[in-house]
C-alpha cells in the first residue's frame, strides 16, 4: 500500500491543501484531482483510505490528514490527484478523537472502524460485509461499507425532463418500490421484480388507475442486514439503496432510480420521497458504527448522560440526529438539494418531522426551529413539495397550525382516525366528519393570521404504519406475532371484521359488507376537501393477514397479491372511477374552504349532531367553480333511512355513486347510474349515494 502525510508541494492553497467545501468527493476534470471535505469537530487524527475494485481488504493508498494543513475550523479536507490512488474504486476514513475519560462529550471514537463518507452518492458492500464486525470494537476492513469514488463516470441524460406539479388533481398512491413489484404474481421477469425498473413497468397500471403521484417509501441507502424491510434506518442520505436496482454497479444504481423518475414525469406523475432525517441506523450504543458515530458523535446525535447509554431516543430507533447543529441541518439541506437537482425528485414526506424541532437540549422549539427556514430560504427548494408526519416518538404532536413549516402539507392522522371510527359505525362523530370532510379547518385556520389551506392537510385513511384498509374492515384486532414482539407492537386502529375473523372461507355476504365499507373509505377520502393518499394495494383488497406492523416482513406478507387484482376487479373499478369523479368535479379540491357553498343536512332535514346519530349528508354548490352541484348521503347506521332531497332550487337529479350496490352499477364518473331523482332517496346501512345535479 502506498501512502502520503500531508500535501504535495504546490503553489495553489487548493491543490496543496485541498478545500473545506462542497462536502463530499468532489471530481475536478481540469486537474485531474478529487477534493475531498468532510466534518469533524471532535476529531484528533484522520486517515483516507483508497480501495480497488475487487479488494476492500487492504487500501491500495492511504492519505494522513496533517491538521496545520488540511483542517479549516471543524472540517477537514485534501485534494488527491488520481495519479495517487492506482485505479482505486472505492473510498472510506478512519478517524480517532477523544474517548470519554477525557470530557464530559460523549464520543464513540475508533481509530481501526472503517467509516463511511456522509456524503457518499452510492454504496458498495463488499461480499464481506458484516454487520456484526460494526457492532463490536476493532478493525472491520473488509467488511464495511465503502463509498464509490468515481463520480465523473454516473453520468445521466435527463433530457427534456421536467419537474411535475399537480394542483386540485393531486391523488398520491403511497408505494414500497419492492413490495410493489417483488411478488411472482406482478407479472415481471424475476430480475425486474421488487426495482426501480419494476415500478417502471406498472406505469401504465398508475395511470388506469388515475394517481397522479406515487410517494415512494424510503429509497436511501439502508443497512441490508438490519432487518428493516420497510427501510427506516438509513445509512446514508444521498445514495439510493442498492436492493433496489437490476445491475449490481455502482453508477448504474442511480441511473435506474433516474430513469424511473424520467418514466414517471413523462406520463405525468410527481415522485414524491418519503425521507427520514430523524434518525440513523447506526441505534444506540449497542448499534453499528458505520459512519456518523465514528466521525462525530456528539456533532451528528443528540446525547445527554442521563439517557441511560448516552443516546436521545425522541425517533424509537435508538438515536436522534441532532438536527438543531448546524453542520447536520446543512447535510439535509444538501440532501434534499441533490435529490431535487440532481435526481429530479419532485416533493420530500419527512418521517417524524417533529424531531426538526428539538433543540440540543431536547426540548421543543415552537417558534423558530432554524432548519426549516433553512429549506424555505434555498433557492433550489421553493418549488419542491413538502410534506411533513408532524409527531416524533417523544410526545411532540404538532398536527395543524402548531407544526412550524407553515407551507407545508401535513399527514392527518385525526383524519384516518375519523373516518375509520365513522365507517365503523361508532357514535357521535358526525360533527367530526363534518370538519374532516369539509378540510380540517381545526387544524389548518384560514383566519387573518394563520393563512392555512384545506389542501395542506393529506387525507389518509390507511397508510404502510398500519393495517390495509381491507384488514381494518377484515380483522377486529392485528395479529403481529410474526414480526417478533409477542403481538404487543402496531398502531391503535378502529377496524372492524363485518362478524369474521380473518380472509379464509369468507362468506359471499360478509364479503359483500366489506367491499361495501372499503368503497366507503374509498368515497369519503375522494369526496373530502384536502388532499388525499391511500397506500398501494387498496385498490384491490391487498391483505397483510391483520399484521399492521410488518416492517420487518420482507415476504409475501407485504408484497403486493396481484392475483387479488383480477379478484376484485370490482374494488379497482370503483377506486378508479371515484378518482375519475374527483378530478371531473373541481369544487370538491379546492385551494379554500368551501364555505358558504356547502349545506349540512340530516336525513329528514338539519344536520344531526346527537350521540346517537350516525348520518350525514351535504350539499356542494359548484357554481363558483363552474362546477355542477353535488349532493351525499352517507349513512353509517345498520337501518336503511330515507334522505330528503334539497328543493331550495327544484331541479332533477342524477345518481353517480351507490356505495351498496355491486358493480358496475356502484359509480359512474360520468353517465347516471338510474333514473333521475327530485324528492327523496333511501340509503341502505353502511352505504353512500352521492347525486349530481341535472338541468334546474
Amino acid at each position: 500500500m502506498d501512502s502520503l502525510i500531508g500535501p504535495r508541494p504546490s503553489s495553489r492553497w487548493s491543490e496543496a491543501e485541498g478545500l473545506p467545501f462542497p462536502f463530499g468527493v468532489t471530481w475536478l476534470p481540469a486537474e485531474q484531482a478529487y477534493n475531498f471535505a468532510l466534518y469533524s469537530r471532535h476529531a484528533q487524527t484522520v486517515e483516507l483510505l483508497f480501495f480497488q475494485q475487487d479488494n476492500c481488504d487492504r487500501p491500495t493508498f492511504a492519505f494522513q490528514f496533517d491538521a496545520l494543513r488540511n483542517k479549516s475550523g471543524p472540517v477537514w479536507h485534501c485534494h488527491i490527484p488520481v495519479s495517487d490512488v492506482n485505479d482505486a474504486r472505492y473510498y472510506a476514513y478512519r478517524i480517532g478523537g477523544p474517548n470519554n475519560h477525557d470530557e464530559s462529550t460523549l464520543h464513540a471514537f475508533d481509530q481501526n472502524k472503517i467509516l463511511l463518507d456522509p456524503y457518499a452518492r452510492t454504496v458498495y458492500f463488499p461480499p464481506a460485509f458484516d454487520r456484526s464486525a460494526a457492532m463490536r470494537s476493532g478493525s472491520n476492513m473488509g467488511q464495511a461499507p465503502v463509498a464509490l469514488l468515481d463520480e465523473c463516470q454516473c453520468r445521466f441524460e435527463w433530457d427534456d425532463d421536467k419537474h411535475v406539479r399537480r394542483e386540485s388533481d393531486l391523488i398520491i398512491y403511497e408505494m414500497h418500490v419492492r413490495g410493489f413489484t417483488r411478488d411472482c404474481s406482478s407479472g415481471l421477469p424475476p430480475e425486474r421484480r421488487g426495482t426501480f425498473q419494476g415500478v417502471i413497468d406498472k406505469i401504465p397500471y398508475l395511470s388506469e388507475l388515475g394517481v397522479t403521484a406515487v410517494e415512494l417509501m424510503p429509497v436511501f441507502q439502508f443497512d441490508p442486514q438490519d432487518g428493516n424491510y420497510w427501510g427506516y434506518m438509513p445509512l446514508t442520505f444521498f445514495a439510493p439503496h442498492h436492493g433496489y436496482a437490476m445491475s449490481a454497479d455502482s453508477c448504474a444504481q442511480r441511473s435506474e432510480f433516474r430513469r424511473m423518475v424520467q418514466a414517471l414525469h413523462a406520463a405525468g406523475i410527481e415522485v414524491i420521497l418519503d425521507v427520514v432525517f430523524n434518525h440513523s441506523c447506526e441505534g444506540n450504543s449497542d448499534g453499528p458504527t458505520y459512519s456518523f458515530k465514528g466521525i462525530d458523535n456528539a456533532t451528528y446525535y443528540l446525547l445527554s448522560e442521563d439517557s441511560g447509554d448516552g443516546y436521545v431516543n425522541f425517533s424509537g430507533c435508538g438515536n436522534t440526529l441532532r438536527t438543531a447543529n448546524a453542520p447536520v441541518r446543512q447535510l439535509v439541506v444538501d440532501s434534499l438539494r441533490y435529490w431535487a437537482t440532481e435526481m429530479h425528485v419532485d416533493g420530500f414526506r419527512f418521517d417524524l418531522a417533529s424531531v426538526f424541532t428539538r433543540k440540543s437540549d431536547g426540548a421543543v422549539n415552537f417558534e423558530d426551529p432554524p432548519i426549516f427556514a433553512e429549506i424555505a430560504g434555498d433557492p433550489e427548494l421553493a418549488d419542491v413539495r413538502l410534506i411533513a408526519e408532524p409527531w416524533d416518538a417523544g410526545g411532540a404532536f404538532l398536527l395543524g397550525q402548531q407544526f412550524p413549516g407553515s407551507l407545508w402539507m401535513q399527514w392527518n392522522s385525526r383524519y384516518r382516525d375519523s373516518i375509520q371510527r365513522f365507517v365503523r359505525g361508532d357514535p357521535g362523530l358526525v360533527g367530526e366528519l363534518m370538519t374532516r370532510l369539509y378540510g380540517s379547518c381545526d387544524l389548518f385556520p384560514d383566519d387573518l393570521f394563520h393563512s392555512l389551506r384545506p389542501r395542506q392537510s393529506l387525507n389518509y385513511v390507511t397508510s404502510h404504519d398500519g393495517s390495509t384498509m381491507y384488514d381494518l374492515v377484515a380483522y377486529d384486532h392485528h395479529h403481529n406475532e410474526a414480526n417478533g414482539h409477542g403481538n404487543s407492537d402496531g398502531a391503535t386502529e378502529f377496524g372492524h371484521n363485518c362478524g369474521v375473523e380473518g380472509d379464509i372461507d369468507v362468506r359471499s355476504d360478509v364479503m359483500r359488507l366489506r367491499k361495501q365499507r372499503v368503497k366507503n373509505f374509498c368515497c369519503l377520502l375522494m369526496l373530502s376537501n384536502g388532499t388525499p393518499m391511500f397506500r398501494m394495494g387498496d385498490e384491490f383488497l391487498q391483505t397483510q393477514g391483520g399484521n399492521n406492523n410488518p416492517y420487518n416482513q420482507d415476504n409475501e406478507t407485504s408484497w403486493l397479491d396481484w392475483g387479488r387484482f383480477d379478484q376484485h376487479h370490482d374494488v379497482f373499478r370503483f377506486f378508479r372511477e371515484m378518482i375519475a369523479f374527483r378530478k371531473a368535479h373541481v369544487s370538491i379540491a379546492r385551494s379554500q374552504f368551501w364555505r358558504d357553498d356547502v349545506q349540512w343536512f340530516g336525513p329528514g332535514g338539519p344536520v344531526e349532531l346527537s350521540e346517537s346519530s350516525r348520518s350525514l349528508a351535504f350539499l356542494l354548490k359548484g357554481h363558483e367553480t363552474g362546477d355542477a352541484d353535488l349532493y351525499a348521503m352517507i349513512n353509517a347506521s345498520e337501518s336503511t333511512l330515507r334522505f330528503r332531497i334539497p328543493n331550495e332550487f327544484p331541479r332533477e337529479w342524477k345518481p353517480m355513486i351507490n356505495t351498496a350496490l355491486e358493480s358496475p352499477h356502484d359509480i359512474s364518473a360520468n353517465e347516471p347510474l338510474g333514473e333521475t331523482l327530485s324528492e327523496a332517496v333511501d340509503v341502505a346501512p353502511h352505504a353512500i349515494i352521492v347525486l349530481q345535479a341535472g338541468a334546474k
